[in-house]
């Protein structure tokens, strides 16, 4: 009968070889987004990052960019990197594709300018790190629109929109100016004057009051008040003259008399 330590060691002798070159395989590794949208004519950063189980340098580092075009099955070169980037010469992206990364960061994004719709497609980024050559390729699908242009709604939305804006700021204003105003009333007796005359129209100040002279009546007299006023200087001469006409009729009579008698 065998000993069950007979029988681990070839297990822990298999997997001591197998482990390393898992490891080995899976060295690198990959990060890029799964799909990025940007508008015609605009710039995009196509972002890669990675990860390895090597010191990295700019010596040692590789990097290569490719693109594949909607219904297309071939690959075109978009970018290079081997201690110094390099530039498209050539097709659609010279002149469009600079590099944006940093190596001692473990970035490898590249920028393309001017984005047309011609850039529709799948970007694929692969590094390595010698001795790490081995690794799984980031894909990044890149969806090229046309440009956004506000709508007749979207205009009458930001004007509305503005206007409520203007009418809060006046009506904050105009709140903020009569509660100081009210607070200065309050602690100015001679403001709190002024402000029941601005309320009573009624009201006006001692320097612009009009002198009013007030006209009563004259009653009407009775006749008992006439015979009790005392007569004019009038009535005295008219009952003087009245008097002398009586004495003439009297001298009158007199003469008379006299001749018949004669």
């Amino acid at each position: 009968m065998f000993d069950p330590m007979f029988r681990i060691w070839p297990l822990l002798l298999l997997g001591g070889l197998v482990l390393p070159g898992v490891q080995h395989v899976s060295g690198i590794i990959i990060y890029t987004a799964k799909e990025v949208e940007v508008a015609n004519g605009t710039n995009v950063k196509l972002k890669c990052t990675f990860s390895s189980n090597h010191p990295v340098s700019a010596k040692s580092v590789t990097v290569s960019w490719n693109f594949r075009a909607l219904n297309s099955n071939s690959d075109e070169s978009v970018f290079y990197y081997q201690e110094q980037p390099y530039p498209p010469m050539e097709g659609r992206f010279k002149g469009r594709a600079v590099w944006s990364g940093d190596i001692m960061k473990k970035d490898v994004s590249i920028t393309l300018h001017e984005v047309p719709a011609t850039f529709n497609g799948t970007f694929t980024c692969q590094v390595r790190n010698l001795p790490d050559v081995h690794g799984s390729s980031g894909e990044l699908t890149l969806r090229v629109v046309n440009k956004v242009s506000l709508s007749e709604i979207s205009i009458l939305a930001a004007a509305v929109g503005g206007a409520c804006g203007v009418i809060l700021i006046l009506l904050s204003i105009f709140v903020v100016v009569r509660l100081c105003r009210k607070k200065n009333v309050e602690s100015d007796p001679e403001m709190q004057v002024r402000e029941h005359e601005w309320k009573d129209p009624t009201v006006c100040s001692p320097e612009e009051a009009i002198h009013l002279t007030v006209f009563k009546e004259k009653e009407p007299v009775s006749s008992d008040d006439e015979a009790s006023e005392p007569s004019s200087g009038d009535d005295d001469e008219e009952e003087d003259g009245l008097e002398d006409d009586d004495d003439d009729d009297d001298d009158d009579d007199d003469g008379g008399d006299d001749d018949d008698d004669d």
